[in-house]
C-alpha cells in the first residue's frame, strides 16, 4: 500500500487526533520524509490536515471527503467482501463497472466518482453530477439462478436502503417514488438505475449493475435552471465526514438486505416510503399517458393502479409522474 493510502488510513482512523511524524513513521514503518510528502500530497487533494510544530499532524474532523480509507470504518461486516474504488472524475461508473464486469471483476467491485462528465438516469436521460457536490456510485452484483424479473429486486431494495442510509445521517424523511426516485420535501435528491446482462441460453443474469447518484449538497451556483424546481440536496452546508457515512450507510443497508434475496421485509420498508399510494399520477409508458389512481404496491413492489375507465392494472416497469407543491 502506498505511503499516501496507509496515512490517510491512520488519519481517517483517528480524526482530530495529533501524531508526531516520527510517530507516524514508526507505526507505518516508513521514514519522516516519506510521511511528509504523504502528507503535502493529501493537502494538495483538499484533506485539512494541520501541521502544528511540537504537537504534529491531524486531519481536521470536518473534513468530508470521499475515500476507500473513510468507507471503509464504517462498514459492517456483511460488507466484508466489497471492493471500493473512489476517482476523482469518470464518464460514468456505470460505464467503468460495466468494462469491469466484462473482464471478469468479482461481485462487490464498487466505483465511486466525485464527478461525471456523461452521467446517466433513465430512458437515456442525463444525470447532473458535478463535482464535490455528490456520490455517484455503480456496484457489480451476481447473484447466483437469478432472473431478469428478479433484478427489479435489486432497485427496489436499493430505494429502501439509500432511504434508511439517509435517515441515518440527517433529521429528514425520505420518500420513494415508484420505482427508483427518492426525494425530501418534495425535491429529488437520488435517481437509483440498474443494468443486467443476461445469458440469452439460461435466461439467467450474468451480473447486475446497480447505480445511484445522490445530491448531497446543492452545486456550486445552484442547480441548471432547468432543474430548479424539482432538485434538491441532503444538505446546504458541508457536514462532517457526511459523503463518506453515507456511502457506507448505503453499502450497509444493501448488502445486508441481499445477502438474503428471498427475504421480504424490505417491501414493506418500501410501501411505507412510497409518495405515490393514493395519489393520482400519470402513467407514462411510451409515447402514451395515462391518469390513474395508485391503489398500493404488492410484495413485489409493482404498482396497483386504476385508471379513469375503472380498469385495474398491475405495473411491474414503467414511470409515474406525480404533481408536487413547489
Amino acid at each position: 500500500m502506498a505511503v499516501k493510502n496507509q496515512v490517510l488510513e491512520l488519519f481517517e482512523s483517528n480524526k482530530g487526533i495529533y501524531f508526531s511524524g516520527e510517530e507516524l513513521a514508526q507505526k507505518l514503518s516508513v521514514s519522516r520524509a516519506a510521511v511528509w510528502k504523504a502528507v503535502k500530497v493529501l493537502q494538495a487533494d483538499g484533506y485539512s490536515i494541520d501541521a502544528v510544530p511540537n504537537k504534529g499532524y491531524c486531519l481536521s474532523e470536518k473534513t468530508d471527503i470521499l475515500s476507500p480509507q473513510g468507507i471503509q470504518k464504517y462498514l459492517l461486516p456483511v460488507c466484508k467482501d466489497v471492493d471500493v474504488q473512489v476517482l476523482p472524475v469518470v464518464s460514468s461508473t456505470m460505464t467503468v463497472v460495466r468494462e469491469m464486469a466484462a473482464a471478469g471483476a468479482p461481485e462487490g467491485s464498487i466505483v465511486i466518482a466525485n464527478e461525471q462528465t456523461e452521467g446517466r438516469g433513465r430512458r437515456g436521460r442525463s444525470f447532473a453530477s458535478p463535482c464535490g457536490s455528490g456520490i455517484y456510485m455503480s456496484l457489480l452484483l451476481r447473484p447466483v439462478h437469478y432472473t431478469s424479473e428478479q433484478a427489479v429486486r435489486i432497485t427496489t431494495i436499493a430505494a429502501v436502503a439509500m432511504c434508511e442510509a439517509i435517515e441515518e445521517v440527517s433529521d429528514e424523511t425520505a420518500q420513494i417514488k415508484w420505482v427508483n426516485d427518492i426525494f425530501i420535501q418534495d425535491k429529488k435528491i437520488c435517481g437509483i438505475l440498474t443494468e443486467a446482462s443476461i445469458d440469452m441460453e439460461s435466461g439467467s443474469l450474468e451480473y447486475a449493475i446497480m447505480g445511484i447518484g445522490i445530491n448531497v449538497y446543492s452545486p456550486q451556483g445552484g442547480f441548471p435552471a432547468e432543474l430548479q424546481q424539482i432538485a434538491g440536496a441532503l444538505y446546504d452546508t458541508p457536514q462532517s465526514d457526511l459523503k463518506n457515512r453515507l456511502a457506507a450507510g448505503l453499502i450497509n443497508h444493501f448488502m445486508t438486505y441481499y445477502a438474503e434475496l428471498d427475504r421480504t421485509d424490505y417491501t414493506e420498508a418500501y410501501r411505507k416510503r412510497s409518495m405515490a399510494i393514493g395519489r393520482q399520477v400519470n402513467v407514462l409508458s411510451g409515447t402514451q399517458t395515462r391518469k390513474a389512481l395508485v391503489l398500493g404496491i404488492d410484495d413485489d413492489c409493482q404498482l396497483l393502479v386504476r385508471y379513469e375507465d375503472g380498469t385495474e392494472a398491475t405495473l411491474s416497469s414503467g414511470e409515474i409522474s406525480i404533481k408536487l407543491k413547489n
